[in-house]
């Protein structure tokens, strides 16, 4: 069932990856993705939950998390912008989060782009049964570190499955050979959420969004995986 609803969820960034240019709002992706998980007769596992307004959190440039969609939030040429979003199908969720260019991006922007996700999948090369928790999370800020970018610590990776969040956290740094040992049939969400500069952040007033303190661009990657013949299976590709 966490497959089924993995498909979806990365059927949808498939889609996005088209969808999302400049002249568009925050608001136009949220209907998007609305409309695909409601296509698919899922729900949209963020909307409503803890009171958040949207299907998909639509955080730009130096928002790293929880941005709230809005009409008058419109996309231009250079941006950044980063979209998680969840299903639930059967009762059982999926949570996958991709950082998107809008139009042409400076290089500097790509190059974080691509390096949260190449952070991401330096943790899971870890994932494996019989490994501990902190290995993936000293993996992720280590790669993320060589780089000279902020590994953000207010906000961290979790377990998924019946719930959206489930223990344990997952922090995107830490010691390695620290932590639960992984277990065949875990199933975690891993979410790198990078800044270019340093790793403070606040929360606007709206209680929700979150940015970067230093006005630095934040990109976000996250994957939910579940530890199968002792690999990471990746169920929202």
């Amino acid at each position: 069932m966490m497959r089924t609803a993995g498909k979806v969820t990365g059927d949808v960034f498939k889609s996005l990856a088209e969808f999302i240019k400049p002249g568009i709002s925050t608001m136009d992706i949220d209907q998007h993705v609305e409309s695909m998980i409601v296509k698919a007769q899922m729900i949209p596992a963020f909307k409503g939950y803890g009171g958040f307004p949207g299907s998909a959190c639509v955080s730009v440039n130096e928002e790293v998390v929880h941005g709230i969609p809005s009409k008058d939030r419109i996309l231009k040429e250079g941006d950044i912008v980063s979209v998680d979003i969840g299903t639930i199908y059967k009762g059982y969720y999926s949570d996958a989060a991709r950082t998107f260019a809008v139009g042409n991006i400076s290089k500097e922007a790509r190059e974080l782009i691509d390096r949260t996700e190449e952070s991401f999948y330096a943790g899971i090369a870890l994932a494996r049964a019989g490994a501990r928790l902190g290995d993936i999370s000293h993996a992720i800020q280590e790669k993320a570190e060589s780089y000279g970018y902020g590994v953000i610590r207010d906000f961290v990776g979790h377990g998924i499955g019946r719930n959206l969040h489930e223990e344990p956290p997952i922090p995107n740094y830490g010691k390695a050979g620290k932590g639960p040992r992984l277990q065949e049939g875990m199933v975690f969400a891993i979410e790198p959420m990078i800044s270019m500069g340093s790793f403070e952040t606040e929360t606007l007033l709206n209680d929700w969004t979150v940015v970067t303190v230093d006005g630095s661009l934040a990109a976000h990657y996250e994957n939910t995986l579940v530890i199968r013949d002792g690999e990471p299976e990746l169920l929202t590709l």
